[in-house]
């Protein structure tokens, strides 16, 4: 290839000594953020200066920033910035070089600028990211969106709005005919009509456009909110009790052209949103709560808690950080196309990106899954909120002080130094366990192994106690301010009985705990105490050794709402108060009982809706009637199991395990009530019982060899049957698809075998013993005494130790104590504490299983002589572990979840045979002691 000459080529002189002076030893963005502090005739001057400043005061950014600070209202684009800016300084036509080309310069380079220029000018049209990190489901239940999504990871889902009027009406070219008058609110808090908005998004080239992000749309055009409904999943939102006027900003419509969108950012409050895209293609990301993003600041005030967040734009972040992440570090990532519906969780940090011209409709709301952060998060003090946003990243040495005090004698190995950045930021997620039960050697995570949600008990430790809602500076940035906090909380429990466990439950006092009774609504509360207090009795009359072990009951009663003052009935349970009579709002027949609200009521209670759909108990007069049935127990001392599970020593483990078997054994030796025919015949006179097996109801009810208590447990089994592969499939989560299709070959066609019913003597019998159960033996409803400590507790020192570790290295002994919480206590097969205690306490160890066992010497099952055998022949009947497995699957809660969680090994089990023999299989070894 030929080169021209030597002689004609000219070097280009740099003009940026002689037209900067000493300014040529600032950086280009130094200079620029100085020019950012001029005012607009300034900038006018200072451009006539030199070349160089010249092209540094005509940047469009530097004039749109000078524009939004002089505007204070209202706003309408003149095709460029410096040309708005100049028309608002009301100058003669004269000054305003209209039609003024702008000069060109040889010798100018700033890469600071040209990567400026590049993110004004850029396209989008290839940035779509679509790996899947996110998952797309369509007709989804609000089972499995509860159950899998709610409050745990985000989700896109299709078909929410397929049949809204926004689902084709909302376009640019339809908006503008009917609204292009109104004006709506801008991102940076500035006003348009729409259609001068429209303008400006066909004219500009700014690198963070103008967005519509507008919350008070519905009153300026009310039009909008015809064209769509909030889907039925997310329904549920606590604050629709408030007033419109009284509740926090909560929906915006959302229009923006590409390159605009939301930089990285927490939803207000720690609420849950979602958002529905109407047009256009949006690109997010997302990290898991307390994981702060790269190029990220959170800043947490000491003095008043407030939070504040320094962040590049989302397009500056995506071009300029997201190509430094590595592979693991980077986030769950989607595109948003059309129709679709993104949710995202509680406290998630997320950066949306328009790739288009974009119209949207987005909610915050609280639900019952984020309802306790949402309060946490607007209580006075700084800690806590900190936390919440950034992790322990928002911490410095000094803030850890309040942890020590609120957490004391919890860990002595923790050191805030110590930990890395991968350490600081995942603390605040719930313990997760790698798929090999191990993290990696340098402490990372993967994003997509994990199910993230907020662990509330860690977060309430970094709450400053001493502060109260009352009396203590409110953080500036909350939704809501005190007042309202507590008018909105008022009006949940007044108007949402359901609402009431969470918003006031349990006080801990310094020598008592007060339990308020409110789950499930009047009718179950009443039953839930009144079963308590006979199970209390019951302990008594026997002098059980299980007593030693329960907080001591100090008083129970019912407070009600009488002449607009709060009264306080005592009740120990053995009469029907008068307070509930006089209001019939229980209309069973409770009379002839020692306790008429005792286990027998109750275990009829819950078998009406179990068995009956359409049968609801008359609380119409809940909404405007309080009772708040009450128990006040003896405070335990010690720490609870939960809290000390990682650091005790394998010894006291075992022990804790031994200590289970006999209580338990206790708590199922107790004597109960016996069952009568009468109020259960007079149920079934009133109801037509088909049984989908063809099993024979006559059969059930006539045979008189079969308590009471067990024919109920038989008819809810077969009920639960019905339903079990349909709810399994909305439950969602890790539970096999292929072990869905095949749970009703695996229940019992016939539950009566399930009584493992032998012949002896020429009668019949039920092999099975009925007894009270717990139901709900969870890691957190066990209490521990340390040996070596005065009053069971770790005595504080500011060198001390804590969870079980002293600072010479020597570990704390500790002993189990108290079982707590009888709340949900029943009577049944006892097989069903096996159920938590074993998924939960024990996280599936059979040597802690076995230890529990020999600890327990009670038969869950009467050994069958081989002659004589109800069962058909069938062997799996004479299996525990298969008792437990169908157990397992009809229970209530979703405990499934849990155990294939637990086992993760089995998510690609094959059979329901499997998943008993690894869960269960340790019970088919155990004989007990007849």
């Amino acid at each position: 290839m030929e080169m021209p000459h030597q002689s004609n080529i000219s070097p280009t002189k740099d003009r940026r000594s002689d037209s900067l002076g000493d300014f040529k030893y600032l950086p280009d963005e130094v200079i620029c953020s100085i020019l950012d502090h001029l005012t607009p005739p300034d900038l006018a001057r200072l451009a006539c200066v030199s070349s160089f400043m010249y092209i540094f005061c005509n940047e469009e950014p530097l004039w749109m920033s000078a524009c939004l600070k002089k505007v204070s209202v209202q706003i309408q684009y003149k095709g460029s910035w410096k040309k708005t800016t100049l028309h608002l300084e009301n100058l003669p036509n004269d000054y305003i070089e209209v039609c003024r080309k702008p000069l060109q310069f040889d010798g100018f380079s700033s890469s600071f600028l040209y990567r400026r220029l590049y993110r004004c000018h850029t396209t989008l049209d290839e940035f779509s990211f679509d790996d899947r990190n996110v998952e797309r489901i369509e007709n989804i239940s609000a089972e499995q969106f509860h159950h899998e999504y709610d409050g745990i990871k985000p989700v896109l889902l299709n078909g929410l709005a397929d049949t809204w009027p926004a689902r084709s009406a909302w376009t640019i070219d339809q908006l503008v005919p009917k609204y292009g008058d109104i004006t709506f609110k801008i991102s940076s808090s500035l006003k348009m009509k729409f259609k001068d908005y429209v303008s400006y998004m066909k004219q500009q080239h700014d690198e963070d456009p103008l967005y519509i992000f507008d919350d008070k749309f519905g009153e300026s055009a009310p039009g909008l909110l015809k064209d769509y409904t909030v889907p039925q999943i997310f329904q549920e939102d606590f604050f629709d009790v408030l007033e419109k006027d009284r509740r926090p900003p909560f929906r915006w419509l959302v229009i923006g052209p590409a390159r605009s969108g939301a930089s990285w950012h927490v939803d207000p409050a720690l609420t849950s949103a979602w958002n529905t895209l109407l047009c256009g293609r949006k690109r997010w990301a997302l990290y898991p709560p307390g994981t702060v993003p790269l190029g990220v600041t959170v800043n947490v005030d000491d003095d008043d808690g407030d939070i504040s967040i320094d962040t590049p734009s989302s397009l500056q972040w995506w071009l300029d950080f997201y190509p430094l992440l590595a592979n693991e570090n980077k986030p769950i990532e989607c595109t948003q196309l059309p129709g679709e519906t993104i949710f995202v969780p509680s406290g998630w940090w997320h950066c949306v990106l328009n790739l288009e011209t974009t119209i949207a409709v987005t909610q915050n709301f609280v639900n019952s899954r984020n309802f306790e952060f949402v309060c946490l998060d607007m209580a006075p003090g700084y800690c806590h909120r900190g936390v919440c946003r950034a992790g322990l990243l928002a911490l410095d040495e000094g803030s850890l002080e309040i942890i020590e005090k609120n957490t004391a004698n919890e860990n002595d190995n923790f050191k805030y130094s110590d930990l890395t950045k991968n350490e600081k930021d995942v603390r605040i997620l719930r313990s997760q366990e790698s798929e090999n039960g191990k993290e990696t050697s340098n402490g990372s995570y993967n994003l997509w192994e994990h199910d993230f949600s907020y662990d509330i008990n860690y977060l309430a430790m970094f709450r400053n106690s001493e502060l109260d809602h009352f009396s203590s500076p409110w953080n500036l940035d909350n939704s809501i301010g005190p007042r309202e906090l507590r008018e909105w909380l008022s009006k949940l429990w007044l108007g949402n009985p359901g609402m009431r466990e969470m918003i006031w439950k349990v006080y801990v006092m310094d020598e008592y705990v007060i339990k308020i009774f409110a789950e499930g609504g009047l009718s179950s509360s009443i039953f839930d105490l009144g079963t308590e207090l006979e199970f209390y009795s019951a302990l008594s009359e026997v002098n059980s050794p299980l007593k030693n072990h329960i907080p001591n009951v100090l008083a129970s009663g019912i407070l009600h709402l009488e002449n607009g003052s709060y009264k306080i009935d005592s009740w120990d349970g053995k009469t029907v108060p008068s307070v509930i009579r006089n209001c019939d709002l229980i209309p069973e027949k409770l009379t002839g009982d020692a306790f008429p609200f005792g286990v027998r009521s109750k275990k009829l209670f819950e078998y009406k809706k179990d068995v009956s759909p359409e049968y609801e108990p008359d609380n119409s007069e809940e909404s405007t009637i309080i009772f708040l049935p009450y128990l006040i127990t003896k405070r335990c001392k010690g720490k609870i199991f939960a809290k000390l599970r990682d650091v005790l020593p394998w010894e006291d483990v075992l022990n804790l395990a031994s200590f289970l078997g006999e209580q338990l054994r206790n708590l199922h030796m107790l004597p109960y009530p016996s069952f009568s025919n009468s109020a259960l015949s007079e149920f079934e006179q009133n109801r037509r019982f088909s049984f989908a097996n063809g099993m024979d109801m006559e059969f059930i009810s006539n045979e008189s060899y079969i308590p009471v208590e067990w024919k109920i447990f038989v008819r809810t089994l077969i009920y639960k049957k019905k339903n079990a592969s349909s709810q399994l499939s909305d439950r969602g989560g890790p539970i096999p698809k292929t072990l869905i299709e095949k749970v009703d070959a695996y229940l019992p066609d016939d539950f009566m075998k399930l009584l493992s019913i032998y012949e002896e003597n020429g009668k019949k019998k039920v092999g099975k013993p009925w007894s009270w159960i717990h139901k709900d033996i969870m890691d957190d409803n066990i209490y521990m005494e340390c040996k070596s400590c005065s009053n069971g507790i770790p005595t504080p020192k500011n060198n001390g130790s804590a969870n079980g570790h002293s600072n010479g290295g020597e570990v704390k002994s500790w002993r189990p104590s108290y079982i707590l919480d009888f709340s949900n206590l029943c009577v049944g097969d006892s097989i069903y504490d096996l159920i938590p205690l074993h998924l939960d306490v024990f996280r599936g160890n059979s040597t802690l299983l076995k230890q529990f066992l020999k600890s327990y010497k009670l038969p869950l099952m009467i050994k069958k002589p081989k002659q004589g055998s109800m069962d058909g022949g069938d062997d799996k009947f004479g299996r525990l572990s298969y008792h437990a497995m169908c157990f397992c699957i009809l229970h209530d809660e979703n405990v499934l979840a849990t155990l294939f969680k637990v086992w993760k090994e089995l998510r690609t089990a094959e059979s329901w045979e499997e998943v008993e023999l690894k869960v269960w299989g340790e019970l088919n070894d155990y004989e007990g002691f007849p």
